[in-house]
């Protein structure tokens, strides 16, 4: 009897479902949203292409990429009021996202232009810039601008299409590895929350806003010893790119920069432009009541599209 019990306890153990039992590995889908480039034919083109390329990525190990309904995330965005912006703040990208209901949502803008230069009189450029924003936390996760350029518009839309298909694997790499970070920011997160991690203890007073300016009067602003503007890149130059973009950035009671975040974005290089020159700077740290103090502050940049010298 013994011997019978046992081997029924045998039996029942090995007919558990892998998924119970532990050996099997757990599929995870990443939602993706592509929404319209534009009312242009190229934009319409190359939208349905970059659709097409999340749609065919299927599964990558073991997370599947499942793209939304087109459709769906269209009349979601419309409802929205987002009208084609390539310049968000992580609040305006976040709650687009939320709106559309993904993990990670496309946007951008194509067209087919004619272009002149010194060489050649007439010529048309196909291009298209595309933005892939993390939903959950309105970054942007990369930012990409093919183009091709050929004598008639036809030819320069045909020749965009390869430069798309070429890049398909950048689109999905940056949005699984953005997927990764994200959990894995999520578990450390839940993990020193358990922990109850209070962190090193030192206050950190938010200037970056009118509301935390108004409660904190008694704060006397840090100063820049020298203000530095930062360069508008060739990237930028090339795409016509006129936009703002806002940094958060922690300035420690010493007066330098201890951290920057990108809070609007733009793209093109503009935001690591404005990272870069922020890192650079050195300032008269804020006090309170003559003692220095780690505050957060919001530096804004505004760029526009130089205008070439005539002479």
């Amino acid at each position: 009897m013994t011997f019978r019990i046992s081997f029924i306890i045998l039996l029942l153990a090995l007919s558990v479902p892998p998924c119970l039992a532990g050996t099997q590995t757990v599929e995870r889908r990443v939602t993706v949203a592509v929404l319209d480039f534009g009312d242009s034919e190229t934009g319409r083109r190359v939208a349905d292409r970059v659709a097409a390329i999340f749609k065919e990525a299927g599964a990558a190990g073991p997370t599947k990429v499942a793209l939304v309904d087109r459709d769906l995330s269209r009349a979601a965005a419309l409802g929205a009021g987002y009208s084609g912006s390539l310049n968000l703040t992580l609040k305006e990208a976040r709650d687009l996202g939320a709106a559309i209901g993904c993990d990670f949502y496309v946007i951008g803008d194509a067209q087919t232009v004619p272009r002149s230069s010194l060489a050649v009189p007439l010529y048309h450029e196909a291009y298209a810039s595309i933005f892939i924003v993390s939903a959950r936390t309105g970054r942007l996760v990369m930012w990409h601008r093919p183009f091709a350029e050929a004598a008639t518009p036809e030819e320069a839309e045909a020749k965009l299409a390869p430069e798309l298909n070429a890049h398909a694997r950048l689109y999905r790499v940056a949005v699984l590895r953005a997927f990764e970070d994200e959990e894995s920011a999520r578990r450390r997160a839940t993990t020193a929350g358990d922990a109850g991690d209070a962190g090193d203890g030192a206050e950190v007073i938010d200037l970056s806003s009118d509301e935390g300016a108004g409660v904190h009067v008694d704060v006397r602003d840090p100063a820049p010893y020298r203000r530095l503007r930062p360069a508008y890149p060739d990237t930028a130059e090339r795409a016509g790119a006129e936009a703002t973009v806002d940094a958060a950035v922690e300035i420690g009671a010493d007066g330098e920069v201890a951290r920057v975040e990108i809070v609007r974005w733009a793209g093109f290089g503009l935001d690591e432009a404005v990272t870069a020159t922020v890192r650079q700077m050195h300032f008269r740290p804020a006090t309170r009541e003559g003692v220095p103090v780690l505050v957060r502050v919001l530096l804004r940049y505004n760029f526009r599209r130089p205008t070439k010298d005539k002479r």
